[in-house]
């Protein structure tokens, strides 16, 4: 795997610019140390004051819309509803953030479970591309299933050296290795070699780098490529959707690990991989809709360039 890349730790990060970073980093990590049901109160509680800031009004925004597109049955209330819990999902996910990457493996452990282990663990010979789509809470669900079954993440490297150090640092915390998501080639021979890699089809990479297939009532959705390269490249790997959900009782956090879902009759046929997979975008999000990334401009790329913004 491609190690080349890893951040490390520079001198110059503790020069006196910085320090403001490390004072933040450090009160950061304090407030960590509080119990969970406290910072839940916290991280809920920046969620309503996202929505009410001038960000967080734009992104409200793309959320209503992202909601009204992908759900055009749902009446005003249900959208609004959804929209607020949606916005204060987003404030607890700083908060999430921060426990995956700086609390101890026995705190995470306490104040999570995980369902269907097995899949992982009875399939991990032949590779296993695990499927993630972007829950606000996925920071925490790749720290969760890691203490059981280490595994290696796809990520978008941090333009800012010290922020990508620190999201490096954190997100290696109880698993393998990071591979930039543009690493293709690496991720291939993880697979190859019977490592389970955390991979997202949920993203818009771009219209070179996308098929347009359904997703919900969105008849054109960009979804990645990758999924078809890597199924052609590593047939016998395993697809195991996972969803990592916040308990809405407080009781903390539930990993759900369904069943392999088979590709094997249509390896050859990139838009028929990518409708399956956008089947299981859908069925896995729906766990919890509530608490899924829809701040993107998740349709933003259009088969068409010259189709109007669904924004506008």
């Amino acid at each position: 795997m491609a190690k080349n890349n890893t951040p490390i730790f520079q001198k110059s990060f503790l020069a006196p610019k910085y320090w403001p970073f490390w004072l933040a980093v450090g009160i950061f990590r304090l407030i960590l140390l509080l119990p969970y049901p406290l910072l839940c109160k916290i991280g809920l509680g920046l969620g309503k004051l996202f929505s009410k800031l001038s960000v967080g009004k734009r992104r409200s925004q793309i959320v209503r819309r992202n909601l009204q597109l992908c759900f055009p049955n749902w009446n005003e209330e249900k959208i609004e509803s959804t929209l607020q819990a949606n916005l204060e999902s987003v404030g607890m996910a700083i908060i999430e953030t921060g426990m995956a990457w700086f609390w101890s493996d026995k705190r995470i452990a306490k104040w999570s479970k995980i369902e269907g282990i097995e899949y992982l663990k009875n399939n991990a010979k032949d590779g296993i591309i695990l499927v993630g789509v972007h829950f606000l809470t996925l920071e925490l669900g790749a720290r969760i299933i890691g203490l059981q079954h280490p595994g290696i993440g796809v990520y978008r490297p941090n333009d800012n050296p010290i922020m990508d150090w620190l999201q490096y640092r954190g997100r290696i915390r109880s698993n393998k290795d990071l591979l930039d998501r543009k690493d293709l080639r690496s991720m291939i021979k993880a697979l190859r070699t019977g490592n389970t890699i955390w991979y997202a089809p949920d993203h818009d990479y771009g219209r070179k780098n996308a098929v347009f297939v359904p997703l919900f009532s969105v008849p054109d959705a960009a979804t990645t490529t990758g999924s078809y390269y890597l199924l052609k490249s590593s047939p016998l790997s395993k697809v195991v959707p996972f969803a990592p959900l916040r308990n809405t009782d407080g009781s903390g956090y539930t990993v759900t690990i369904e069943p392999p879902v088979d590709f094997t009759d249509i390896l050859h046929d990139k838009e028929a991989i990518a409708k399956r997979m956008n089947k299981v975008v859908e069925r896995e999000i729906m766990l919890g809709v509530e608490q899924y990334m829809w701040l993107h401009r998740r349709f933003k790329t259009r088969p068409n360039e010259s189709d109007k913004s669904l924004y506008d």
